[in-house]
């Protein structure tokens, strides 16, 4: 039986670890070559590529740090060259900087808007020189553009509301050209970044309306759907897999 994106190429941005990692892996199961990108642990990125070659696809990865314009764009061309098209773009390199108002720094806001709103902003518009009809382009974004549960999160929350304007306005755009733009939100996830069982998890999981964390793989089957056939008439979509968080 052939594979839902069989023949198609996808590129996740953040791909070496969590929710990143698990798209990467979900879309290759799905039949894609993966390109990804990563800032730091090319160990860990390499492992993801050896993993979805082990599924039968090619893959790729490039370091390209979200705060750096050239090295963004460069980063999607590259992979287009690499496997001569692209047809799903994952926008899901992000950073959180959490802390009241007053102790947040000027750099603290640059380096946070250069890499949750200014890359995917770069990544879309150097992605659709290389995207054609049945493109996607699925932005991840954060429960917490939904709802301000708790204090700190200003600056995390304004980068991630900033992809609502962002996946709208796109979509509305390519429209014409096939191209579909959506944006996910994640709620508490079980990461690295975020884990089950760090010092804010009860606080987070108390949040939710199913009382746990998700899993990167729930996040990951979202995206699938949305790059998959299933998602053909999705756009300028926000789709929360958040457990509830928002509700």
């Amino acid at each position: 039986m052939t594979a839902v994106l069989d023949g198609k190429v996808a590129l996740v941005t953040g791909g070496s670890r969590g929710i990143g990692e698990a798209v990467a892996l979900r879309l290759a199961e799905d039949g894609a070559d993966v390109a990804l990108t990563y800032r730091d642990g090319a160990e860990r990125a390499a492992e993801v590529v050896d993993k979805a070659r082990a599924l039968g696809r090619r893959a790729w990865a490039v370091r390209a740090d979200g705060a750096d314009a050239s090295a963004v764009r460069e980063a999607v061309d590259r992979a287009a060259a690499e496997f001569g098209r692209l047809d799903v773009v994952v926008n899901n390199a992000g950073i959180g900087v959490l802390g009241p108002l007053e102790g947040l720094r000027p750099a603290d806001v640059d380096r946070v808007l250069q890499v949750n709103v200014r890359a995917p902003f770069l990544v879309c518009q150097a992605a659709v020189r290389h995207l054609g009809e049945g493109g996607r382009i699925i932005n991840i974004g954060s429960c917490m553009a939904e709802r301000a549960a708790f204090g700190g999160g200003s600056l995390y929350a304004l980068s991630k509301t900033a992809l609502i304007g962002l996946t709208g306005s796109l979509a509305r755009e390519l429209g014409p050209r096939g191209i579909t733009v959506n944006l996910v939100h994640p709620g508490p996830i079980d990461t690295d970044m975020n884990p089950a069982d760090g010092p804010s998890a009860d606080l987070q999981r108390s949040l939710t309306a199913l009382g746990r964390y998700g899993q990167p793989w729930e996040v990951a089957a979202t995206v699938a759907h949305l790059a998959g056939d299933g998602g053909r008439y999705i756009t300028g979509a926000a789709i929360s897999v958040d457990g509830g968080f928002a509700a």
